[in-house]
């Protein structure tokens, strides 16, 4: 048994935008918008976990701002939770995801209203929108 492991999504904010990357797979979720992030390794905090998925995924160095509020339970032993972060240098690039984009509040909203965000990630959209000012 491997015990629970935590999932670290970034809230990465540029002012009145968020950055959202859109999913490669696995088939059932490519072509949805997520959060950008990656698994927390044994020994590693959330935030160090968030540098890290940034750094390599994004090709960005971040800094790790607050929690939003709610976490996810994906599975029985998996949790995803998210950070706010902003970009402290570089130009992200998706490594491992098919696009990024930048939107803004009603860019937010309609990527939410159409289905276009990854389910795990819709939770977060109302304390996202206030982030964003919408």
């Amino acid at each position: 048994m491997t015990g629970h492991r935590i999932v670290v999504a970034g809230a990465v904010l540029d002012r009145d935008r968020l950055l959202l990357a859109q999913r490669r797979y696995p088939p059932d979720l490519a072509g949805l918008w997520e959060l950008p992030g990656g698994k927390v390794e044994a020994g590693e905090s959330p935030a160090d976990a968030l540098r890290r998925e940034l750094r390599e995924e994004l090709g960005v160095t971040i800094a790790v701002g607050a929690a939003l509020r709610e976490s996810v339970a994906l599975t029985r032993d998996l949790t995803l939770v998210a950070l706010r972060a902003r970009i402290e240098c570089g130009t992200p690039h998706p490594a491992e995801h098919e696009a990024l984009r930048w939107v803004d509040a009603p860019g937010l909203r309609l990527m939410h209203d159409s289905g276009r965000l990854v389910p795990a990630d819709n939770v977060w959209v109302p304390e996202l929108l206030g982030d964003l000012g919408g």
